[in-house]
């Protein structure tokens, strides 16, 4: 046998240790960058095992209502950082009181409120139920006319070709 940390043959007993949070076979050397881990007697924990699989796993009780997935197809709204101030001075809450309704650190809600942190779907979506605003529209794809593509050639569209049809947009422009 090895250890898991030096990669040394280990002589005599392997000890087990817990070394930044994972528990490694090791050698008496490597077990003192750890904590030794003492192992119980093997029929205490084959009977042990035994208890544990026959019993019926636990269920997570439900509030009744369904999760709602969060669209990815989803994208946050310019200006959101004040619709929410605004939405929340209206309602006469706190970032305390906020907080506290949608499960949510104090310190985030002030950091999305300056612009200093974008929240994902998941919080925007929580933020719009409870202060009624939308924050959450259909993400925008941008268009890209069919005059502006090259003409169907038998090879694939480059990055190349790409680079070229923003050019010639832009001495169109000009």
């Amino acid at each position: 046998m090895r250890c898991e940390v030096c990669g040394r043959k280990i002589y005599g007993k392997p000890v087990t240790a817990m070394i930044e949070g994972a528990k490694l076979t090791v050698c008496s050397e490597c077990a003192k960058h750890g904590t030794i881990v003492v192992e119980k007697p093997k029929q205490a924990s084959l009977t042990l095992k035994a208890k544990t699989t026959a019993a019926p796993p636990l269920k997570v009780p439900s509030t009744g209502k369904p999760l709602k997935n969060v669209d990815d197809t989803r994208e946050l709204v310019e200006g959101y950082d004040a619709k929410i101030r605004q939405a929340r001075e209206k309602l006469g809450l706190t970032h305390e009181e906020l907080g506290k309704k949608i499960n949510e650190k104090v310190s985030v809600l002030k950091k999305i409120e300056t612009g200093k942190m974008i929240p994902d779907n998941k919080l925007a979506a929580k933020l719009e139920h409870m202060l009624k605003i939308k924050l959450l529209v259909p993400a925008s794809e941008e268009k890209v006319s069919k005059a502006a593509l090259p003409k169907p050639q038998s090879r694939e569209l480059t990055l190349g070709d790409l680079v070229q049809i923003g050019e010639d947009k832009a001495e169109e422009k000009t």
